[in-house]
Parts: structure tokens; C-alpha cells; sequence
């Protein structure tokens, strides 16, 4: 499905763009996926929209399958790309869960700023990505993903999301196709 309108109050939410995660290998080149999050990050700025930086500094607790990686992490594991160039007006999020709605302020943030529609983009996208834009659809958002500002550690979940999830949640696209709708509805 082709994007078709952005709302007049749409937020952009950045998933994980931080040091411990860029550094991970992942089904797409890291440099070009921070490329587009970057200039897609500067156009909602250009066009005074709100920008959500989100980090993740921990994992939710309970029992899995599968051992988690994570060991001792490095001191600037959880800092945000350099390339952001994180402004006082964004909003942060720290998370310890997947989804950057869970036990965090962004929801009532986005409330008080009237938000409905929420693009996002970032790493991973069958985690964080996917997490986050499932509990922006149950809240009622109109959810947009910029599917080539995302990757994944696993070629075949990145896929599995694009495919066959992102579609029943919003609507898809490239980071283009998103730059030029929200220049065309605050042009």
C-alpha cells in the first residue's frame, strides 16, 4: 500500500539509533540505514514536527528460550549516534522493553502535543520497530514505517515485519515518499 497523507500533527519516533546497537551486524548496511533515519530526523525538524529519540538501557525481566546477549555492556552503550545531533525540542525515551510506549511518558507526551499519526523508524525492525508500532496502532495512532530507515540483525524477520505486519498496522514506505508528504501538508 502506496502513503497517502500524513495528519497535521504527526511525530517521529527513532528507535535505537544508538552506539551498542549500530554496532551489531544487521541485514542492511548500518551507514546507509543512519543516512535516511538522519534526513528524515532533519526534515520533521525543518518542518517543526515533533521528534522522539528513543534509547534502549536494559531488558524487561522474566524468563525466555533464548539466552539474552547482553553481558556487561560498555559505558556508551546506550548513547545516541553523534549523527542525530540530538536537539534540546526532541523528546527522550529511555526504554527497557521492546516497544518505547511500554512503562515510559511517550504516550502522554504525544497526547499533549495533540499527535494522531506516528512514522517510525530505527533498529530492530521485528523488535523495537515492530514493538513499538503494534502499541502505537492499539492506542489508536495512525502508524506510517519508512521501511528503508530500518533494519534488522535477521534478513528474514526485517522481512517477515515489512511484508506481512507493518501492513496491518499503517501504511508503508520509503523515507522519500515520507519527506515529500510531510512537506506537501506544511508546505
Amino acid at each position: 500500500m502506496a502513503l497517502t497523507t500524513l495528519d497535521p500533527k504527526t511525530a517521529l519516533i527513532v528507535i535505537d539509533i544508538q552506539q551498542g546497537i549500530v554496532q551489531l551486524p544487521c541485514a542492511h548496511p548500518m551507514a546507509g540505514v543512519i543516512d535516511r533515519v538522519v534526513e528524515i530526523t532533519q526534515a520533521f525538524r525543518r518542518h517543526h514536527a515533533p521528534v522522539v529519540l528513543v534509547n534502549v538501557a536494559g531488558g524487561a525481566p522474566g524468563r525466555n528460550e533464548q539466552p539474552r546477549r547482553l553481558g556487561e555492556l560498555p559505558a556508551d552503550w546506550a548513547e545516541l549516534v553523534p549523527d542525530l545531533d540530538a536537539q534540546a525540542t526532541d523528546h527522550r525515551v529511555t526504554k527497557r522493553t521492546w516497544g518505547a510506549f511500554a512503562h515510559t511518558d511517550l504516550h502522554e507526551h504525544l497526547q499533549q502535543l495533540g499527535v494522531t499519526q506516528v512514522v517510525i523508524v530505527g533498529v530492530a525492525t521485528s523488535i523495537g520497530v515492530e514493538s513499538t508500532a503494534r502499541q502505537a496502532y492499539e492506542l489508536g495512532y495512525n502508524v506510517t514505517l519508512a521501511t528503508d530507515a530500518m533494519t534488522d540483525m535477521n534478513a528474514d524477520a526485517h522481512a517477515n515485519s515489512v511484508a506481512r505486519i507493518f501492513p496491518r498496522l499503517g501504511e508503508t514506505g520509503s523515507t522519500a515518499e515520507v519527506i515529500a508528504l510531510l512537506a506537501g501538508s506544511r508546505g
